[in-house]
C-alpha cells in the first residue's frame, strides 16, 4: 500500500480545523456530542440495552444527516440482544475498492457514563464524517464506523463489534489500506509528572499528560510514521508514537484496531494514553478540557 494515502486524510482534517471558515459548523459541537452520550445514554452496554439501543439510533441519525443514503447498520447478536455497528461509507471515485476505515466504539464500560472512553472518540468520528462528507468524493473509499461492544465482557471476543466487522471485511476479501481507531482522546493536563508509564517505556515519553499518542504494532510501523509526520506538519498539538509488539505491551492492542490486526490489516490507535494513567482522568465525567476540540479534530 501507499502509506501516504490515509495520512493525507488526517492532514486534511487538521487543516480543516486550523483554517475552516467562520460559518462552517465543526469543533463547537464536540462537547455537545460528548455530553449527549454521557448524560442521555450514560451506560451504553449490554447490561443496559435500552441505553445502548438509544445511543445506536442517535449516532445513526447524526451520520444520516451528512449522507442519508450512505449509512448502514451491521446487526448481530450478543448477550441475547441485537447489537449494531453503524457505517457511513463514501465511495471513492478512482480506487473505490481501496478502503480506509476510521472508527471508534460507542459503548461504555460498566459503571461509567463513558465521556472520555469513548464519547470523545465518537465526537471526533462524527466531526470527521461531517467534514469529509462535504468534501467527497475522494480517490479511495472512506468508511466511518461506530463500533459496539468494545468494552468488557465482549472485549477481544467474537462478540466485539469491530471483530464482527473486520471478519466480514476479510470474508469479502476487501482491501483495507488502513484502520484508524479514535480511542479516549479527551484528557489533557500540563501538570509536571502527571503521566505515568510502565518501567519498560518510562524513559521514552513526556512526563506531562498533554499529548496524543499514535499506538500500533511493528507490522503497521510505516503507517504510524507517516501519519505522525503529516500530523506534525499541520498541527501544533504534541503527538507521540509507540510501536510495540502486543506480546510485550498488551496495551498497544486495547482498542478496535486490534480486530483488524487479527485479519492482517494495518491499523493504529490515536489516544490520550489512557492505558498509561495520569493523575487525572475524565472517562467517568462529562467535563471537557479546552484542547478537546483540537484533539478530536486531529
Amino acid at each position: 500500500m501507499n502509506p501516504s494515502k490515509p495520512s493525507i486524510l488526517l492532514a486534511l482534517a487538521l487543516v480543516s480545523y486550523e483554517n475552516r471558515k467562520q460559518s462552517e459548523p465543526a469543533a463547537p459541537a464536540l462537547p455537545t456530542y460528548i455530553t449527549k452520550l454521557a448524560v442521555d445514554f450514560p451506560e451504553r452496554n449490554t447490561r443496559h440495552p435500552e441505553q445502548l439501543q438509544a445511543a445506536t439510533d442517535w449516532i445513526a441519525q447524526k451520520l444520516e444527516t451528512h449522507a442519508p443514503d450512505s449509512v448502514t447498520r451491521q446487526d448481530y447478536q450478543a448477550a441475547g440482544l441485537k447489537c449494531s455497528n453503524i457505517e457511513l461509507s463514501l465511495t471513492g471515485k478512482k480506487q473505490p475498492d481501496e478502503i480506509i476505515v476510521i472508527g471508534s466504539h460507542y459503548d461504555s464500560v460498566p459503571g461509567s457514563p463513558g465521556a472520555n472512553d469513548n464519547g470523545s472518540g465518537i465526537a471526533a468520528l462524527l466531526y470527521l464524517a461531517q467534514h469529509f462528507s462535504q468534501q467527497a468524493p475522494f480517490e479511495q473509499t472512506l468508511r466511518f464506523v461506530a463500533f459496539t461492544n468494545e468494552e468488557p465482557p465482549h472485549f477481544q471476543t467474537t462478540k466485539m463489534g469491530s471483530i464482527v466487522y473486520a471478519k466480514r471485511c476479510a470474508l469479502k476479501s476487501e482491501s483495507i489500506l488502513a484502520m484508524l481507531s479514535l480511542e479516549t482522546m479527551g484528557d489533557y493536563t500540563d501538570a509536571p509528572k502527571s503521566q505515568k508509564y510502565p518501567p519498560l517505556v518510562a524513559a521514552l515519553y513526556p512526563e506531562a499528560s498533554n499529548f496524543l499518542a499514535i499506538v500500533t504494532n511493528p507490522d503497521s510501523k510505516t503507517l504510524c510514521a507517516t501519519v505522525k509526520e503529516h500530523f506534525q506538519s499541520h498541527s501544533a498539538l504534541p503527538i507521540e508514537s509507540a510501536v510495540f509488539p502486543p506480546a510485550l505491551f498488551p496495551q498497544s492492542g486495547w482498542s478496535d484496531h486490534w480486530a483488524f490486526w487479527k485479519e492482517r490489516y494495518p491499523g493504529l490507535m490515536i489516544t490520550d494514553t489512557i492505558t498509561c494513567p495520569s493523575a487525572r482522568r475524565t472517562s467517568s465525567t462529562t467535563q471537557d478540557s479546552p484542547r478537546q476540540s483540537k484533539a478530536s479534530s486531529a
